[in-house]
């Protein structure tokens, strides 16, 4: 079964390679669906994925790169959009 989130995540994640470093971790995990910048400053996350590595993506989402500082992780499930790859949005 695919569990689909929509994900954001908060604090300083813009200008730390957040987007590259997460769309690798999709890539390695197999999680299909996107991340973009939003203006406020937040990265904003469409994840498909088994359950378990789902657990292990929103892991990862909680500390991003090294040079970044996340201080909040907001998830709400949504229905599965079959993403087939995972991709960088720019804004």
């Amino acid at each position: 079964m695919i569990k689909h989130l929509n994900i954001t995540v908060q604090g300083k994640v813009q200008g730390v390679s957040y987007r590259a470093t997460t769309k690798a971790v999709a890539d390695q995990l197999g999680v299909r669906g996107l991340v973009r910048n939003e203006a406020n400053g937040d990265v904003y996350i469409e994840a498909e994925a088994e359950p378990m590595l789902m657990e292990m993506f929103l892991e990862w989402c909680q500390k991003g790169p090294d040079a970044a500082r996340v201080s909040e992780v907001i998830t709400h499930e949504a229905e599965s959009k079959n993403y087939r790859n995972f991709e960088v949005v720019k804004r």
